[in-house]
């Protein structure tokens, strides 16, 4: 039996990609996070209920609900949450492999997963060597602590930087290893990156990005802040008095889906944060994925150089190297031009 056309259940036309929203469709949509909430909650305390455990593991792709996952602590008896930053089955073959390692071959546990950067990553001298040979225009900073302050400087200009560096995050979020980033504090920001790179819908919100142990200043988060933020998996309200401060990415219910990040995990992104924060008084950045709409995010200098030329991103920072998009030719981003043997 063919399954039901949305017209038949809702009494309406169905949305086609680039169509109008509709109201109808706003109300559908929040009815149906609505109703996963509280299925989700009965779930959990009756989870609770039958093993009175602190400890509350997460994977599949409702995990991504980041909505969801910022009530648990609140809503729910448990005391801890860790959701993999790959809620898929791509995390659940690797609690599979912990699980039969320590638990059903009783070894010890001498491996935790702290970070999401398990992908691939690439040296200076292979980011030298790609832009070398095809003549890109570069600039290189001398160490980390001019790369920062330099960057957040472009940043402050609201210029919108892409950053390429080390190991490519694992999951759907771009967490600050393959992401785009922007000034949160430019109540036009999030228009510019939309007509510059995204072109999204204007409903949908930019995240921000936040080192960790200054997450409760801005966000009415959890104390401690769970790990799971630090994927960018849970969505906090924003104090009302830094709603006009970081505009770009407070959502229009007053939230925010943040990435927080721990200087031990990813230093080089922590500090563009802090030096940021020295000149905007405000320590948060817009992060998104580094890609255009309809394309997985970069993975290799490639990717990064061909999507920077491609779009109205002002800069790429990859490594240790800074390129301006104005200082390169435009016909550089075409993929023959670039061809890799």
């Amino acid at each position: 039996m063919p399954s039901k056309k949305f017209c038949d259940l809702f009494g309406g036309p169905s949305r086609e990609p680039e169509s109008e929203l509709l109201q109808m469709h706003k109300d559908i949509a929040a009815a149906l996070q609505e109703r996963v909430e509280e299925i989700q909650l009965m779930q959990l305390r009756h989870l609770h209920e039958e093993t009175e455990s602190k400890n509350l593991v997460m994977g599949g792709g409702v995990a991504l609900n980041s909505v969801f996952n910022g009530k648990i602590l609140r809503d729910t008896p448990f005391e801890h949450v860790w959701i993999h930053p790959n809620a898929t089955d791509g995390g659940s073959s690797v609690g599979a492999a912990f699980y039969v390692y320590n638990t059903i071959f009783d070894n010890e546990r001498s491996c935790e997963f702290t970070d999401p950067y398990q992908g691939p990553s690439y040296s200076d001298r292979e980011i030298k060597d790609f832009l070398e040979e095809h003549g890109v225009v570069y600039e290189q900073f001398e160490d980390n602590a001019s790369l920062t302050k330099n960057v957040a400087e472009i940043l402050y200009d609201n210029k919108v930087v892409a950053w390429f560096q080390g190991a490519m995050e694992w999951g759907p979020r771009a967490l600050g290893a393959r992401s785009i980033l922007s000034n949160a504090s430019n109540p036009d920001m999030k228009e510019i990156l939309n007509t510059k790179v995204k072109h999204r819908e204007p409903f949908r919100p930019f995240a921000p990005v936040v080192c960790a142990e200054d997450a409760p200043t801005y966000f009415d988060c959890d104390i401690p802040v769970p790990t799971p933020a630090d994927y960018m998996l849970m969505v906090y309200p924003i104090k009302s008095e830094y709603h006009d401060k970081i505009p770009a990415v407070t959502h229009v219910d007053g939230s925010g889906r943040l990435q927080t990040v721990r200087e031990e995990q990813n230093k080089l992104y922590y500090d563009l944060i802090q030096e940021f924060g020295k000149l905007s008084g405000t320590p948060i950045l817009v992060n998104t994925s580094f890609n255009i709409r309809g394309e997985p995010i970069v993975c290799s200098p490639f990717d990064a150089y061909r999507c920077m030329m491609g779009t109205g991103i002002d800069c790429l920072v990859m490594g240790s190297f800074l390129i301006w998009r104005e200082k390169n030719p435009q016909h550089m981003w075409d993929s023959e031009a670039l061809a890799i043997d």
